[in-house]
């Protein structure tokens, strides 16, 4: 019988990086994809649908039905939009499911695919951030398995194959440092969205790439390692590597460092998932470690990426500060891309609505419902945005 595989956020980097591993293992011959889902491109979202024959698109957005819908017209392929859709595609039974929606909207059909004691591919850092012990319970209440795909975070996962948690020392996740690693600090106030959203080494969508150069992506991902590894705060770190051929380092107690070595692709993290436990080829560079000579490191000033800082104290803080710094960095995001807010300034709203928001002792309560998640999320979003207006005048 054939693997029955879903796509959330098809569409995006990780999405097409996923369909096209799908497709180059024989796709629709070799896989029962069913369901693809992703937001207002449903040219591509369409194409992708007929080429392996998925049983259901889904678009986010109720208002692209339509157009979804006449691109999938005599395909049989059925067609539905909107939060409510994707939170059913996840409930049909699927044995391996990518979750790669950028950002909170994740979360939901995340939470409904591990009910069903699926496979849950993780791309979506969010959902660890703001809810990582509800995600992780209910895994093992269902007999569900989470496999990370963040390149840090399935390198930590590849280098601790065969070894006790309990032996590891400390853990070192890498950052490329993003379009800003050179640049002056006093400079960063004037940096514009376009800026922002080149990056020297990764080809990923917008939001994340400019993440990168803020250094929230990887403020997100200090966080989810504590969830996902249970490892102390402490014992976590993160280094610049310009060259971004180390994605992780994983230090245990006898003194030993295992190194994760790869291209920058996506592809890799992606097929370890995709094909676990067993390993298949995969159509990424292979490293010639004389051509590249040398490896770099530089520390990751907290002065420069004040995210990095922000990130320690919600990991010591716990219970629902995560859901709520992640919506404040949405919030934040969202102004910037639009020009209400400089480059800076993310860092700033950030940390006035956790100021804000610390008071209410709900914050510390461990995130025990998704409701009580979404309800942290939403008073987050509404305090980033006043403080945003503030800023404004």
């Amino acid at each position: 019988m054939a693997r029955r595989i879903t796509i959330f956020g098809a569409t995006g980097s990780i999405g097409e990086n996923t369909v096209d591993l799908l497709t180059r293992q024989g796709g629709a011959t070799e896989y029962d994809v069913v369901a693809l889902t992703g937001g207002r491109n449903v040219a591509r979202l369409a194409e992708q649908a007929r080429a392996l024959r998925a049983d259901i698109a889904v678009t986010a957005h109720e208002d692209c039905y339509d157009d979804l819908k006449a691109a999938l017209a005599g395909s049989g392929v059925e067609v539905a939009a909107g939060p409510q859709a994707l939170a059913e595609a996840a409930d049909r039974p699927a044995d391996w499911i990518m979750s790669a929606i950028v950002g909170a909207a994740g979360l939901v059909p995340g939470m409904r695919a591990l009910r069903h004691g699926t496979t849950l591919a993780l791309a979506n850092k969010e959902s660890l951030v703001t809810a990582g012990p509800l995600l992780l319970a209910t895994a093992a209440q269902q007999g569900a398995r989470i496999l990370p795909v963040d390149s840090e975070h399935s390198a930590i996962f590849q280098a601790l194959v065969g070894e006790e948690i309990e032996a590891v020392e400390r853990i070192v996740i890498t950052a490329s440092g993003g379009a800003f690693r050179d640049w002056p600090i006093e400079a960063l106030k004037n940096a514009t969205p376009e800026q922002a959203s080149s990056h020297p080494n990764w080809a990923m969508g917008q939001r994340i790439t400019v993440d990168s150069a803020s250094m929230f992506n990887k403020a997100l991902e200090l966080i989810e390692t504590k969830e996902y590894f249970g490892i102390d705060p402490d014992r976590i770190e993160a280094v610049v590597h310009p060259e971004s051929l180390i994605h992780a380092l994983v230090g245990f107690r006898d003194g030993a460092i295992m190194a994760h070595v790869g291209p920058p692709d996506m592809r890799h993290a992606i097929g370890y998932a995709l094909n676990w436990p067993d390993r298949r080829d995969l159509p990424v560079a292979r490293l010639d470690l004389v051509q590249i000579g040398q490896l770099n490191f530089r520390p990751a000033c907290e002065a420069r990426w004040p995210a990095l800082r922000l990130a320690r104290e919600v990991m010591r803080a716990g219970g629902l500060t995560g859901a709520a710094f992640n919506a404040a960095k949405e919030a934040a995001l969202d102004a910037f891309l639009a020009r209400q807010i400089g480059f800076t300034q993310m860092a700033e709203v950030v940390e006035a609505v956790l100021d804000q928001l610390s008071g209410d002792s709900v914050l510390t309560n461990s995130p025990e419902s998704l409701e009580k998640v979404l309800e942290t999320d939403h008073l987050a979003r509404q305090a980033a945005a006043e403080i945003v207006r503030g800023l404004e005048q």
